[in-house]
């Protein structure tokens, strides 16, 4: 008995070194990195311009889906969507070159931060708030699952490879608010198709009467929701500067140089 106790005490102490002599794995640790601009970010970029960038506010753009992850056997909390697309959609009207957002998500703040800094007797008096024409409102208002799924695969003598897909929808509606008058000026909606795929192939074969072999390898690919959020965002926000301009809302330079020159 104490034989077969030593006995097992070494194959745990060899065990123990060749799992030693394995070389660990290397975690494909990347650097942050800023977003690059889209590509539709960049062909706005390389239209026309106001002269002067429109204020506007952004007070909530929230998730009106009320969906959870989907999760199987799990009771999850973590939301499907972003919680974040109010300053989103602030750094996207920022980069439009069009709008001048003005700081309405965290107001109170800045007024606690304008109280504190009234209240030094020596600091001069602080101007008035800027105030904004235009109000954008409008939310996520739809997260659609498996709106398709499907794929292909094939197995013969135990050797066997499948690949799956999977394509859900996320859906934004913006909409253009005239401060003076409370009329919705423009309303756009836009979507975009968040799309998963996986790919694996395996092997499970008896190679003799008691001996199993089993192997299995693949990957997925999963498009963020948040980036396709953004995406959705972004397009909506384009299409309400296009709608502005053929409706006359507001012009960039060169319209209005040819519309002073034909003027003259």
């Amino acid at each position: 008995m104490v034989l077969i106790k030593k006995q097992v005490l070494l194959c745990m102490v060899l065990l123990l070194g060749s799992c030693s002599l394995i070389p660990k794995l290397d975690i494909n640790i990347t650097p942050a990195s800023i977003d690059a601009p889209s590509t539709v970010m960049q062909a706005l970029r390389e239209q026309g311009k106001p002269r002067s960038a429109i204020p506007v506010s952004v007070y909530a753009f929230r998730d009106q889906t009320g969906q959870y992850k989907p999760q199987a056997n799990v009771s999850s909390f973590s939301t499907a969507v972003t919680q974040g697309a109010t300053s989103m959609l602030t750094q996207i009207l920022l980069e439009t070159g069009w709008f001048a957002p003005m700081e309405r998500e965290g107001l109170q703040n800045l007024l606690t931060e304008r109280k504190i800094y009234g209240s030094n007797k020596k600091s001069v008096e602080l101007p008035a708030l800027k105030e904004a024409r235009l109000l954008f409102e409008g939310g996520i208002i739809g997260y659609e699952t498996n709106l398709s799924t499907g794929g292909i695969g094939a197995e013969y003598f135990g050797i066997g490879a499948s690949e799956l897909y999977r394509e859900d929808q996320v859906t934004v509606y913006l909409r253009v608010i005239d401060v003076h008058t409370g009329q919705v000026l423009m309303s756009v909606s836009s979507n975009k198709k968040v799309f998963s795929q996986e790919l694996r192939a395996g092997l499970f074969r008896y190679v003799s009467l008691n001996r199993l072999a089993e192997a299995e390898a693949g990957y997925s690919t999963n498009e963020p929701v948040q980036y396709c959020v953004k995406q959705a965002m972004e397009t909506a926000v384009v299409e309400l500067i296009t709608q502005g301009q053929l409706r006359g809302f507001w012009r960039a330079e060169d319209q209005l140089n040819l519309v002073e020159a034909e003027g003259s």
